[in-house]
């Protein structure tokens, strides 16, 4: 499985506070931008599962809205993670 405990624990340690700390935004955003970028590698492969397609778009909503609420509450942080994951609007 792509998704291990530790491999979710190295990434909320790098971008969240410490390992245990999967509340954070930064933290949840950098978890849905690794399932999104698995979730495209399937899709290149599977271009007619419509269901995974379906989980995507809801992810990359997800996401949007984590980001949006970063640039309400502090536009540093969310110019810190969108370079740091090379996301962009």
């Amino acid at each position: 499985m792509y998704l291990t405990k530790k491999s979710k624990e190295t990434l909320f340690k790098k971008h969240g506070k410490n390992e245990k700390d999967t509340g954070s935004a930064e933290g949840q955003i950098a978890l849905f931008t690794l399932r999104i970028n698995h979730l495209t590698e399937h899709l290149k492969n599977n271009r007619k599962d419509y269901n995974t397609e379906r989980s995507l778009v809801k992810l990359v909503g997800k996401r949007r809205s984590l980001l949006d609420y970063l640039t309400k509450v502090d536009v540093l942080r969310y110019r810190a993670i969108v370079k740091e994951l090379d996301l962009r609007k």
